[in-house]
């Protein structure tokens, strides 16, 4: 791929979709054992489809974000379909991905500022997620603590940890609301 990258968008998932979605997030989980497969992100998307997103560059899949209303200091079991939603003041991040060959732009970032906007205005005070891979540290640069008293499912192996944020409140500067969206 080039240093270039087309135009990028950030939209809500649509049922075009999934073919990427399920690519990218087999791509990424499968290695580590990980993978829940389409219809489980699905599952996940239907109960929430105003907190889950796509990155496009043209016609492709570049990334994805994919977050639903839970519990705070719980979390989904990946071997398990979500049927329903919670009432929540919790957004759970339940996956973001990024392409191999888009990664180091600071697309996560972007994804996860569309993410951190969305939250606000749909009054989430807090976001959670389980760090998996080794993903602590990028999640602790972004402000997310570690609740590592908080139990798992073992279906997000060993070395995974809950972590949570509150939601940032708008940031403003020199009177003026910055956009935190792409």
């Amino acid at each position: 791929m080039s240093d270039t990258l087309g135009p990028l968008h950030i939209r809500p998932v649509t049922d075009h979709d999934w073919d990427g979605i399920a690519a990218l997030e087999a791509g990424v989980y499968t290695p580590l054992g990980l993978s829940e497969g389409r219809a489980a992100l699905e599952s996940r998307a239907r109960v929430s489809p105003s907190t889950c997103f796509v990155l496009t560059s043209g016609h492709r899949t570049a990334g994805y974000v994919l977050t639903l209303p839970y519990p705070a200091f719980q979390s989904p079991d990946l071997e398990r379909a979500e049927r329903s939603a919670f009432a929540s003041a919790n957004l759970h991040l339940h996956d973001l991905v990024v392409a191999e060959d888009f990664r180091g732009r600071g697309l996560a970032r972007r994804l996860l500022r569309h993410l951190t906007a969305t939250a606000r205005a749909q009054r989430y005070e807090r976001i959670s997620l389980v760090a998996v891979a080794g993903s602590e540290t990028f999640w602790s640069a972004r402000g997310f603590t570690a609740h590592r008293e908080v139990p798992l499912p073992a279906s997000y192996g060993a070395d995974a940890v809950y972590m949570s944020a509150p939601v940032p409140e708008r940031q403003s500067g020199a009177g003026k609301t910055k956009r935190l969206t792409s």
